[in-house]
């Protein structure tokens, strides 16, 4: 009886721990889980999700509003002189930039400060560097008016080139149905500000956020780790991965010297008159980072790492190492989305 009992222990010590039993795999995926769970469940506190529209309460989607801001975004009528359409300095094609330090207008004047993304921009707490403007739709009046960029000598003047034009008096008429008179500066905004609020960029860090481990490679989970540890979410953090708050650009040294600006921008002070306000602009969104370049509101640096070390030192005070550095770039890679293709045609 003795040898029964224990032939049938060593059966059951045998078959439950065969390699490739139920029992083994579950323990083998479990053990994984844990080992990746608690950098996945900080990242997920850090930026929280990706929506698929930032959608507003004060300005409701339909898809006729929708198509009236694409036709109006790249339509070179809206310069003075047609030469420039929003998609001129926002290029849908070049993720939202024109990887110029600052862009010509209508004129071929320069402007002061870079042209940023408007990939994913509408999910920012204030619009341009200095955060002048709440929404997406007041940043959309502005250029248009600018006698440096588009030069449109007033909001009547664009109102009356657009009623002559058999395409927009059906677009607006179908976009604002309720409307006598729909074409209108506020509605022009409107459009476009809709139009912006589809040009979100999913990547693979939200496959990531979302559970899928395996979405990113070990050397860019480390450069997570290594962007976490370091501070870096101190300002660029929410689901846009900045574009939240505002900053100075220099709390640890004078920006100029390390970016080699030609000219020193006083940034929101500007603004705001205010002197705790110089050198204070709207933190940028990392999303699609890697191509986006030049950097700053200047334009001022070209290589990604270069900046990426730049900022450590002014922000944080931190030296990183060459290997710190291109973990942190190898991390921002995967923050590298797609305009929906549909949007760019």
């Amino acid at each position: 009886m003795t040898k029964i009992i224990a032939g049938a222990i060593v059966l059951i010590l045998f078959f439950g721990c065969t390699p490739g039993s139920k029992k083994t795999e579950k323990m083998d995926s479990a053990e994984k889980q844990e080992t990746v769970d608690p950098l996945m469940e900080k990242a997920k506190a850090f930026f929280g999700s990706l929506p698929a529209v930032a959608l507003s309460d004060e300005n409701i989607s339909t898809e006729e509003k929708v198509l009236l801001g694409k036709t109006l975004y790249f339509d070179v009528r809206l310069s003075k002189d047609n030469t420039q359409s929003c998609n001129t300095c926002h290029n849908l094609e070049t993720y939202g930039v024109d990887n110029l330090p600052t862009s010509p207008g209508n004129n071929g004047e320069l402007g002061t400060r870079n042209s940023p993304t408007v990939l994913n921009a509408a999910l920012h707490s204030s619009q341009f560097w200095d955060g002048r403007d709440a929404t997406i739709e007041d940043q959309a009046g502005g250029p248009i008016l600018n006698p440096v960029e588009m030069a449109i000598p007033s909001k009547q003047f664009l109102i009356d080139r657009l009623s002559e034009i058999d395409e927009y008096k059906t677009l607006f008429a179908q976009a604002f149905p309720d409307e006598a008179d729909p074409i209108t500066y506020p509605n022009i905004q409107k459009a476009i500000g809709v139009f912006e609020r589809e040009l979100i960029t999913p990547a693979r860090f939200d496959d990531y956020l979302g559970g899928n481990v395996s979405a990113l490679t070990e050397n860019e989970t480390e450069g997570l780790q290594t962007f976490i540890n370091s501070g870096c979410t101190t300002c660029h953090l929410g689901n846009a991965l900045g574009g939240n708050m505002f900053q100075k650009f220099g709390l640890f040294g004078n920006y100029w010297d390390h970016t080699k600006s030609k000219a020193i921008d006083n940034g929101r002070f500007d603004v705001t008159q205010k002197e705790s306000d110089k050198y204070v602009f709207k933190v940028p969104s990392l999303r699609n980072i890697d191509k986006t370049y030049p950097y700053f509101h200047d334009g001022s640096i070209d290589d990604l790492k270069e900046s990426v070390l730049i900022m450590a030192k002014l922000e944080l005070n931190k030296d990183l190492s060459d290997e710190e550095a291109e973990e942190i770039v190898s991390f921002l890679a995967t923050l590298t989305g797609e305009v929906p293709a549909h949007l760019k045609e």
